[in-house]
Order: structure tokens, then C-alpha cells, then sequence
């Protein structure tokens, strides 16, 4: 990624200084560096960020990609195999990846804000916490997937498509625990400035999971029953490459120390502030697979659920560029708050405002300029090809819409805001968004495209209210907050926004 000297060189290095050893000099002084109002501090801030916000989207991108080799080596298979595997992906993605993946982002406020406090053992409490209350999770988890091709066809599917979903969800199953103690692990890292380890070994497993989606499908001729199985594998891999990293790297040896009993102490708590997260996400993923649903009630199902799945892949593809930058954000915020430092976190907020447009801008012209070649990647049939050309240019106005939101949301979960932004994500989706869907698909009978201008419409409404909460935040409130009784002296504690009830919006270079 461009890093050469230094400990930056070393694999067991955190990527940029910590706020507890190389941006200690912040907490205290105001010059350019602490993030202050000077253009050379924002540059410094704009900088650390790209240089912390690079190795995560490579790693959510090769994690990503899991999914996405496993899909384009089905549509070589067959479109109903592709639809199946489609929408079992779809499907998994709203009621068991999201689901996990949300409860997991708590630890970016946890983990963020104790690392800036310096509580370094309370790093590997909450890690272990987590562990256990997502392996909980998956318990009923695992009977919904189970269930996948019944619910599918209560829902009204396409019996085919819902059978053949149903399948391949079922060989899914026994990856949910490693992917949600892998989220545990990422956040853990990350909120340590710890990012080229798992670079390296998210690349290592994406690079593994090739070989072996070919083996599987093709060599033991499982088809897409291979595809699923081979996304469990590279799952265990990742987790059991990650925890080796974590027990025997000396980059975590002050916050990992072994399994403690202290773990199994306020699992209510974590819930607490877990469960808003899990909502926060969830609604948003759930909007978008909801497209997928609804696209198989419209003439022609197989075409529409494979191109919208296609269009939704390729979109949450995207879509792991500004996720980077949204962790990046979070561990910026929640570690200068953590180190009671407002204006670091002021500045934190302004910089991603500036990468996250310039990415978005940069996101929709790459999307547009690929539109006529891109769906040979999932399917040799032209029907489904011209589609997918067609969706592309509606794709790249709803990337750059949601890169936006999502960098914005990385704020707020490094404030630790979950419960208000998982109120805004209900009524922007629900009230706004899929009732958009579905009045421009059903009613305009616009098709798929319809579906996905409802989405851009609960988009502009988030992206607004944002902006509007972050540009009127109180950050010296913010900092002063009282603490959470439960993890003294300093920890993140679920609480409205300073700016909750201040929605004018002010000059970008004031805040």
C-alpha cells in the first residue's frame, strides 16, 4: 500500500501512530497535526485517514469478493443456478450477515474510544464479550437459513428459484459462526490502527478461495452446492489466520492477555448498545436485498432477480470503498474522543467529508464507464448483459449517494450514536424508500429500475440528516459526556447526539 520505513514496514505495526504514542502531542497542543482549523491540519487529518481508510477497503473488498467469486463461478452453471445462488446470497445477507456484521460494528465504539482512553485490557474484555454474544446469535440464525426455501416460498418466490436458494443456503450454515468472530477480530484490530495483517490475510484467503470455488464445483462436480462450501472454508481460514495473529503478535500484547472471566460480566450491556448497532445496519442492508425480493414478483423473475442481484452485488462491491472509509472515521472519532480531544474529532469529521465526495464522484464514473462489459463477469447470456448495462448508470447515482452516508455513519458510530442513526435509517428506508420502490416498479412500472430510484430516494433523505446532525454537533459535549457506569472511567455510552434537535445546517469549514 505504499508504506516502506519505518515500523510501518513491520507486519505487527499499527499502519499510522496511535493516539496513545505517535499522536499523544495532539491531546495537549494545537498545531497543524491536532486536527486544529488550519487547512495544513486538515490536510494532516485528510492524510492520516486515506492512509488508515487504503488496507481496510482492500480488506473489505477481498473479503467481499468471497461472495462475488463464488456467484460468477454458479452463473457459469445456469441462470436458475445463478438465481438460486442469488437470491440464497441475498437472503443470507438479510437475516444472518447483516445481522452479525451490525452487532459486531459496537465494537467501534467500544474498543475506539478505549484504546484513545488508554484502557488497553478493556480492548480484549470487549472482544471476548462480543465473541460470545454473536456465537449466540447464529444459533437461531441457523434455523432461519434452514428454513430458507419455506420462507422464500411463503413469500411468494419463484418455487424453483426458492428451492434451489434454499440448497445453498443450507450448505452456508456452518460458515456463520467463523464470519461473526471474524467481524469481532477486524474491529479489534482496527480500532488499534492495526491494518496490514489483516491485508495479508484477507488477500491470502480471497487468493485460496479461487483455486478451491473450481475444485468443488467443477473437479468434484458439486456445483453450487461447492460454491456455498467453499465460502464456509474461506471463513475458517480467515478467522483461524486472524486469531493466530492476535495470540501470538507482540502488536497486541497489551490488549490481548488471554480469556478472562470479566467477559461474561455486563453481556447486557454490550447488548445494549449492540443491538441498536445491528439495527443500524441491518436496516440499510435489508432495504437493499428487499429489492432482490420484490424484483422476483415483477414479469420475468429469472431475469429480474438475476440482473437486480447482479446490480446489488456489484453495488455492495462499490460499496466497500467508502465502508473502508466509514471504519477509518470511526476509529478516528471514537480515539480522539476516547483521548478527550474534541478538535481532533471535528477534524476527523470534516476530512471524511472531502474523501468520501471526491470517492464518490471517482466511484460513479468507474461504474458508468464499465457498464457494457461488466455483466460478462456473472453471465454469457446477452439478455441478462444489456440489463445490466442498462442498471449501470442508476447504480453509479445511488454509489455515490450511499458512499457519502456511509462515511457519514462511520462518525457516528464513533460517537457513539447508534440509537438515533437507527431511527433515521428506519424512516429514510421504510417510510421513504421502499414505498418509492415499490410505487415506481408496480405502479410507474418502471421494473427494476424503479426498484432501485426508491432506494436513491431514502439515500438523499439519510445523506441530509447527516449532515445536518454532524454539522451542528457539540463536540466539546460530546467529550464531557458522563461515562459509562459499566466499563469506568471512560467508555462509550449510548446517548442522543448533541446536535439531535439543532438540524440547520452550517458552513462546512466552521465546524
Amino acid at each position: 500500500m505504499g508504506v516502506g520505513d519505518g515500523d510501518l514496514a513491520q507486519l505487527d505495526a499499527p499502519l499510522i501512530p496511535s493516539p496513545a504514542a505517535g499522536l499523544g502531542s495532539h491531546v495537549e497542543g494545537g498545531d497543524a497535526a491536532s486536527g486544529g482549523r488550519s487547512f495544513a491540519g486538515l490536510l494532516g487529518e485528510v492524510e492520516r485517514q486515506v492512509w488508515l481508510a487504503g488496507p481496510l477497503v482492500a480488506v473489505n473488498l477481498l473479503q467481499y469478493c468471497l461472495q462475488v467469486i463464488s456467484l460468477m463461478f454458479v452463473g457459469h452453471l445456469g441462470e436458475l443456478a445463478l438465481s438460486g445462488a442469488s437470491m440464497a446470497t441475498s437472503f443470507a445477507n438479510v437475516t444472518g450477515f447483516s445481522v452479525l456484521l451490525g452487532m459486531g460494528t459496537a465494537l467501534d465504539t467500544l474498543c475506539g474510544q478505549a484504546y484513545g482512553a488508554k484502557q488497553y485490557h478493556m480492548l480484549g474484555i470487549h472482544l471476548q464479550r462480543a465473541m460470545v454474544v454473536l456465537l449466540l446469535a447464529t444459533i437461531p440464525l441457523s434455523l432461519i437459513w434452514a428454513s430458507t426455501s419455506r420462507i422464500l416460498m411463503a413469500l411468494g418466490q419463484n418455487p424453483e428459484i426458492a428451492t434451489e436458494a434454499g440448497l445453498y443456503a443450507l450448505w452456508m450454515i456452518p460458515g456463520l459462526p467463523a464470519y461473526g468472530l471474524t467481524q469481532c477480530h477486524i474491529r479489534f484490530l482496527q480500532s488499534q490502527n492495526i491494518v496490514v495483517p489483516m491485508v495479508v490475510i484477507s488477500g491470502v484467503t480471497a487468493l485460496l478461495h479461487i483455486p478451491l470455488c473450481w475444485i468443488l464445483v467443477f473437479v468434484a462436480g458439486l456445483g453450487g452446492k461447492g460454491a456455498a462450501l467453499a465460502v464456509v472454508i474461506s471463513h475458517w481460514l480467515n478467522l483461524s489466520l486472524l486469531a493466530l495473529y492476535v495470540n501470538l503478535s507482540g502488536a497486541c500484547k497489551r490488549t490481548w492477555t488471554g480469556f478472562s472471566k470479566e467477559a461474561l460480566h455486563d453481556t447486557v450491556n454490550f447488548v445494549r448498545l449492540a443491538a441498536p448497532s445491528a439495527a443500524m445496519i441491518c436496516l440499510e442492508y435489508w432495504s437493499f436485498e428487499m429489492v432482490v425480493l420484490l424484483s422476483g414478483l415483477l414479469p420475468n423473475p429469472k431475469l429480474e432477480t438475476s440482473v437486480l442481484s447482479i446490480s446489488l452485488s456489484t453495488m455492495w462491491m462499490v460499496y466497500m470503498i467508502p465502508t473502508g472509509l466509514g471504519s477509518a472515521v470511526s476509529i478516528r472519532v471514537s480515539n480522539e474522543l476516547g483521548a478527550g480531544n474534541a478538535r481532533g474529532a471535528r477534524s476527523a469529521v470534516r476530512a471524511v467529508l472531502i474523501i468520501a465526495t471526491t470517492e464518490g464522484l471517482l466511484g460513479a464514473l468507474a461504474t458508468v464507464l464499465v457498464r457494457n462489459v461488466w455483466g460478462y463477469l456473472y453471465s454469457e447470456e446477452e439478455e441478462v448483459v444489456k440489463y445490466v448495462a442498462a442498471m449501470m448508470p442508476i447504480l453509479a447515482v445511488s454509489d455515490f449517494m450511499d458512499g457519502i452516508q456511509c462515511a457519514l455513519q462511520g462518525a457516528v458510530r464513533g460517537c457513539g450514536w447508534q440509537k438515533a442513526c437507527s431511527l433515521l435509517n428506519l424512516a429514510a428506508y421504510y417510510v421513504v424508500g421502499v414505498p418509492s420502490s415499490v410505487l415506481f416498479a408496480f405502479v410507474f412500472h418502471t421494473g427494476g429500475k424503479g426498484l432501485w430510484m426508491g432506494i436513491i430516494c431514502a439515500l438523499c433523505v439519510q445523506v441530509f440528516v447527516l449532515l445536518a446532525m454532524l454539522l451542528n454537533t457539540d463536540w466539546d459535549h460530546e467529550v464531557s459526556y458522563p461515562p459509562s457506569p459499566f466499563s469506568p472511567p471512560l467508555m462509550a455510552t449510548p446517548h442522543p447526539p448533541s446536535s439531535w434537535a439543532l438540524l440547520k445546517i452550517v458552513p462546512l469549514m466552521e465546524i
